[in-house]
């Protein structure tokens, strides 16, 4: 409990997957050129992966291959002051088996960007960690967002 009247709670694995399958968007967090960069993607889940369907040959594509990158999902209600945020890190490998591109495509991801997004990354969470926020019922809410940070 904060001084402010927020609780944050830690949540176990399970639940962290079971929210970030009830999302469709993330935060996709790698290097480029020695700096951070973040791209907001839609994405699925698969079988505890994470499956983002990307241009081939593209920035993002070429800054992923076979490198450690994060991934972050979030849902939030500034007006109840509440919400969560779940935190992937993990190593981006190209799928490239041609029966799993099958599948993968069959899952109906799409990609809100326009071109061309017919490959796949999948990042298989090694860290996963998230956590919820909510006000304490006895504090009064206010105006103000609050942001998830330590």
């Amino acid at each position: 409990m904060y001084s402010d009247g927020l609780a944050l709670t830690q949540l176990p694995r399970d639940e962290c997957l079971r929210l970030m399958g009830s999302v469709y968007l993330g935060r996709l967090i790698y290097t480029r050129r020695a700096l951070p960069a973040v791209e907001l993607v839609t994405f699925a889940l698969d079988q505890g992966d994470i499956v983002v369907r990307i241009e081939a040959g593209g920035r993002v594509a070429d800054a992923t291959q076979h490198s450690v990158v994060a991934f972050e999902t979030d849902e939030l209600d500034a007006g109840q002051r509440a919400g969560w945020s779940v935190t992937a890190i993990g190593r981006a490998q190209e799928v490239t088996d041609p029966a799993d591109i099958s599948r993968l495509q069959k899952m109906g991801l799409s990609s809100w960007a326009p071109g061309m997004k017919e490959h796949f990354i999948r990042i298989s969470p090694e860290i996963l960690t998230g956590r919820r926020l909510r006000i304490s019922s006895r504090e009064p809410s206010d105006d103000r967002i609050t942001h998830l940070v330590d």
